[in-house]
């Protein structure tokens, strides 16, 4: 089987690509892959080194500030389809499975036009414009919200989770104690993306101090970005920084609390963890949609939202203080959030892709 797998943009559409991609190697040891991405964007480094065939294609995002920059957008969109045709001509491939960005537009539209068979997965809770748009023409559309089916054709539309959260059952857990905490100590891990945050380092630098002689321990994940602006924090010894954190999802599942941004992956992972979650939704990001995924697991009582405008350091030393000592609470959210993971999800999105290929 030949399939061709996009996206682009963030580790949101990349990682549950990559999931994919494990499963159907799993599944199929002859299966021939090519990913298609962007010349500019993180997947032009990520893919290539996984040993994944890549094909990056120029292609930009609507400009939704300067419409008139648009005009120049459409021009690259059109050049793209017409280099996405010649790929996809080239390569032969029994399916295309679209995971969003940019970069899915072209590539799904030229092959739906081809009468090639095509997928879309769609990570978040409130759909993107390129899988809004192109649910019209293509074969299935797979969702990781239930909430998000009533956006897409019905006839067409599977609620199968994101395949992150099958490959995240499989990572071996990690003892915080590798990390120099105390084993019989809860550990509260802050994070605010892999980069870090700009605004969130600055209420974080004020917020730090104030875990002195709690009974509990805090890791902050800084973001290589912002770790320097921390050096001159004097910090008690049950708080501990670190720039970045190879294994973040090992170290999870040692882990009591989170306080996290919501974006997609971000779901997938404390869902499938069962991790009880402090969530601070990115206001940044289009439609809003972390808070409406942070929500839609609010709703469960499977997560507590605390908004970036009201995140300081009274409110959330308050919070995680209340939260970590309410066991019953703790529970309660583990629970809620393993009855909402899929944890065969890459498998669900590997029998669809099989249906597809079969004509079944």
């Amino acid at each position: 089987m030949k399939v061709v797998i996009t996206a682009g943009g963030t580790g949101g559409h990349i990682f549950p690509a990559l999931a994919l991609i494990s499963k159907l190697k799993e599944k199929d040891k002859d299966v021939e892959i090519l990913y298609i991405g962007t010349t500019d964007r993180m997947e032009k480094d990520i893919i290539p080194k996984q040993g994944i065939p890549y094909v990056g294609i120029e292609m930009k995002g609507l400009n939704r500030k300067n419409i008139f920059k648009n005009i120049e957008v459409m021009k690259t969109y059109f050049r793209a389809c017409k280099t996405a045709k010649a790929e996809l001509l080239k390569f032969k491939p029994d399916i295309v499975v679209g995971f969003g960005g940019y970069i899915e537009a072209p590539v799904i539209y030229s092959a739906s036009k081809l009468k090639i068979k095509t997928i879309i997965h769609e990570q978040n809770s409130i759909p993107g414009v390129s899988n809004k748009f192109l649910s019209r023409y293509v074969d299935k559309v797979l969702v990781s919200f239930k909430e998000s089916i009533k956006d897409f054709p019905k006839d067409k539309t599977i609620y199968t989770g994101n395949p992150r959260s099958e490959q995240i059952k499989d990572i071996e857990k990690i003892s915080k104690t590798t990390l120099g905490f105390k084993k019989d100590s809860p550990l509260v891990i802050i994070v605010m993306g892999s980069l870090g945050s700009l605004t969130m380092t600055k209420k974080l630098k004020e917020i730090l101090p104030l875990f002195k002689r709690k009974n509990y321990q805090v890791l902050l994940i800084t973001g290589k970005n912002y770790y320097d602006d921390y050096k001159d924090i004097k910090l008690s010894s049950n708080v501990k920084l670190v720039p970045f954190c190879d294994n973040l999802i090992g170290l999870m599942k040692d882990a009591d609390l989170i306080v996290t941004r919501s974006g997609a992956s971000t779901i997938a992972e404390i869902t499938s963890i069962g991790l009880p979650a402090i969530m601070v939704p990115s206001p940044y990001v289009t439609n809003n949609h972390q808070y409406v995924n942070a929500k839609s697991l609010e709703d469960d009582d499977a997560c507590i939202i605390l908004e970036e405008k009201d995140f300081d350091k009274d409110s959330l030393v308050k919070l995680v203080d209340k939260t970590i000592n309410d066991k019953e609470k703790l529970k309660s959210m583990r629970s809620a959030l393993l009855k909402r993971a899929v944890l065969d999800s890459a498998t669900r999105i590997y029998e669809e892709i099989i249906k597809l290929v079969r004509d079944e």
